[in-house]
């Protein structure tokens, strides 16, 4: 078994059932990171090992702790990383790159590794399966889908803490315009559109 393999398989052991953050995420993530691996021509090996650890820690939203998630992910993936045959150098650019990825943590990852696997992750916050998993995590945390008096915060300033389609505009209209590479641009910018479109329907129903 190569190490791939074999970190996904620890991965799957490890992670909660949470339907946003669950073994299903980090595998589309794992797919949306290989493929803009592929065009930007970085270490594979490296890339996809984030991708598998990147969310091994993942605390509710509505814990105090949800802010340290990436951080606490990447200090679990040291201890993982070290018992395979990787290099201090390769094991800084993966556990860097799962603690700059999150979007709370407001970082710019430095290595490639890093700005793939941040693209990889907020691209699986947008179009179809980002709908789905915005109301997953409104559902779980019971909010109201929208604010009866200004559902599509044109008066107001958005609040996803208290409103669910709020966070279209606190923060997944807003990704297009935050990724690092040309491929993870050219899909944000897709899957964006499919926001767009789901809002105006959405107004047209409500």
């Amino acid at each position: 078994m190569n190490v791939i393999d074999s970190i996904k398989n620890e991965v799957k052991e490890i992670m909660d059932n949470d339907s946003a953050h669950d073994f299903d995420h980090v595998m589309r993530v794992y797919k949306n990171a290989q493929k803009i691996c592929k065009k930007e021509k970085a270490n594979e090996t490296l890339v996809l090992c984030a991708a598998l650890l990147h969310d091994i820690v993942s605390y509710p939203k509505s814990d105090k702790r949800s802010k340290m998630s990436s951080t606490e992910s990447a200090k679990k993936s040291k201890i993982i990383l070290k018992q395979y045959d990787f290099s201090n150098d390769e094991i800084i650019i993966i556990t860097d790159a799962i603690r700059d990825h999150s979007f709370s943590q407001n970082k710019t990852p430095a290595s490639i590794v890093g700005k793939i696997i941040q693209d990889a992750d907020r691209l699986d916050a947008i179009g179809a399966i980002g709908i789905a998993r915005v109301f997953a995590t409104g559902g779980s945390l019971k909010r109201p889908f929208y604010n009866i008096d200004d559902p599509f915060c044109k008066t107001r300033k958005p609040d996803d803490k208290i409103w669910t389609v709020d966070h279209f505009y606190q923060k997944l209209l807003k990704l297009e315009f935050l990724m690092n590479t040309k491929s993870g641009k050219m899909e944000a910018k897709k899957r964006t559109k499919i926001l767009k479109d789901y809002l105006k329907q959405l107004k047209l129903e409500i």
